[in-house]
């Protein structure tokens, strides 16, 4: 990993904290508290975390059990909050399903059961999918400013750099993507992911108050 790679996955890192201290302030604020931001705010502090262990352990680590199981709870903490937020009546039957992913995609990945394969693609589509769909259809039901809409963008930036990570884990190529390709844009897409879903979150809490 060169500099230019570990300021780009430190201003992340600075985006995350901003964004998250925000999510703590609304929560501190109204009455009552909004559940969600504390998935929210889970959800990027993972993020910091995932940040920091690229930027002393470098991108080797990208490929190890513990750090997919770590990135798993990014998607899964922000689609459960959206969830939460918007579809309240279904929280309890989507936790359970994003909770059963979670342990089944840690079980397989360290080895204690199979299918590691088949769990780890279902579960981050089931996220994948919800971060997309959700805020598109927040602001067609006019449930969340038009600037929300970057959500559904930060979701599918992230969906594609997680994609194509996939396939090279799998030995093979999606499209473009080579191994060279990916790790040359890897941070600019998380960094890029960050802001599009600081942006959108902002405007929400902005339309909010």
């Amino acid at each position: 990993m060169n500099l230019f790679d570990k300021l780009v996955l430190l201003l992340t890192g600075l985006t995350s904290i901003y964004l998250t201290y925000r999510f703590y302030q609304e929560f501190k604020s109204k009455t009552p508290a909004p559940k969600q931001n504390i998935h929210y705010m889970t959800s990027f502090v993972v993020l910091l975390v995932a940040g920091l262990l690229l930027i002393f352990l470098g991108w080797d680590i990208l490929g190890t059990p513990q750090v997919t199981i770590v990135t798993t709870f990014l998607p899964m903490l922000i689609a459960t909050g959206l969830v939460c937020e918007f579809h309240s009546k279904y929280v309890k039957p989507y936790l359970i399903v994003a909770v059963t992913g979670f342990l089944l995609i840690s079980l397989s990945r360290l080895g204690i059961i199979g299918g590691s394969k088949i769990f780890l693609p279902i579960f981050h589509s089931i996220f994948g999918l919800t971060i997309f769909f959700v805020p598109i259809l927040a602001v067609r039901e006019k449930l969340a400013p038009s600037g929300f809409i970057f959500v559904t963008v930060g979701g599918t930036l992230i969906g594609l750099g997680g994609i194509a990570l996939g396939f090279l884990s799998g030995g093979k190529q999606l499209l473009f993507f080579s191994a060279e390709f990916v790790m040359l844009i890897l941070a600019p897409l998380l960094f890029l992911m960050t802001l599009a879903y600081t942006y959108g979150f902002m405007k929400k809490m902005a339309g909010s108050k």
